[in-house]
């Protein structure tokens, strides 16, 4: 019977919980303000791992922010995770939120224009 969850996605998954928690309690980085872990991609060979990311204020320099505090967040991963290897930390913007805020606004002016009585 194969496993219904692959072990990747489960380290995935405690890699994302481990790092919203030191996010938000650890780094004291003034450059990172709310960030919301989204999703964590750990790569087969668990070498990588691509952490999407959305912010309150998304910038440049909170990206610069995550990037230079992705050595700490990986030792401190290490050291609440009991792996062998410990993958490389990879922060991407995900842009999907903001798009739906966008959609959903061009939803309602749609519906708002058709509701209003033709003359």
């Amino acid at each position: 019977m194969a496993k219904e969850f692959s072990r990747n996605t489960r380290i995935a998954e405690q890699m994302r919980r481990e790092l919203a928690d030191l996010l938000q309690f650890e780094v004291k980085d003034p450059r990172i303000g709310m960030v919301t872990i989204t999703e964590v991609e750990v790569s087969g060979d668990m070498a990588h791992a691509k952490i999407f990311y959305t912010a309150a204020k998304a910038s440049a320099s909170t990206q610069q922010g995550l990037e230079k505090s992705a050595g700490f967040l990986r030792t401190q991963v290490a050291k609440r995770m009991l792996l062998r290897t410990v993958p490389q930390l990879h922060f991407v913007y995900d842009d999907s939120i903001d798009n739906g805020m966008k959609m959903a606004q061009l939803i309602d002016a749609a519906l708002a224009s058709d509701s209003k009585p033709k003359t």
